[in-house]
């Protein structure tokens, strides 16, 4: 959680590597570690209700729970698609809280503004979309107030939503 892999951690994931049959046992998170875990949890809780904090509608929504980082896309009170890990806006560059709707997707979007790319990008207030980044978003210092994805679950939340589509956003962005 932390972002920092300490001695305990790589204990920890050797054990789940030995346990899952995983080799060589490094204790360093790889691709087939990290298949293993989403396989796992995947299968471990289908996720048919979805956590609490965004309101249940007939409608489709995209919520974006930025005191857990995650978001998730449900419908009449079922999940569509995730949870998954997100990042938000920076304290400097907040992501905006509220109700929103979807109202631009451009797939291969870049943005002038700060001259990077953004693809699978949805904009849903101002300049902020859900977009997916190269790299880890367990960053430290946040967004510049877009909702930040890894590259397949922005791929696969473009997927679900729509153009009109609402998007909902609470909670307060933890420090750190």
């Amino acid at each position: 959680m932390d972002g920092k892999q300490s001695a305990a951690d790589c204990r920890a994931i050797r054990a789940f590597q030995r346990k899952h049959g995983i080799q060589p046992a490094t204790g360093t998170a790889g691709p087939a570690t990290w298949a293993r875990m989403r396989t796992l949890s995947a299968h471990a809780a289908p996720h048919t209700r979805p956590p609490r904090g965004c309101p249940a509608r007939s409608y489709r929504v995209a919520c974006v729970d930025l005191t857990h980082k995650r978001t998730w896309v449900q419908q009449r009170g079922r999940i569509l698609y995730g949870p998954v890990p997100m990042r938000s806006g920076s304290v400097r560059h907040p992501t905006r809280t509220g109700w929103f709707r979807i109202y631009w997707k451009h797939r291969h979007h870049w943005s002038s503004l700060y001259n990077s790319p953004m693809p699978y990008a949805q904009f849903f207030s101002g300049g902020q979309a859900f977009h997916a980044v190269r790299g880890s978003i367990r960053t430290v210092g946040g967004s510049m107030g877009c909702v930040n994805l890894r590259l397949a679950d922005a791929r696969g939340l473009w997927k679900v939503l729509r153009k009109g589509d609402h998007v909902y956003v609470w909670g307060r962005r933890p420090r750190g």
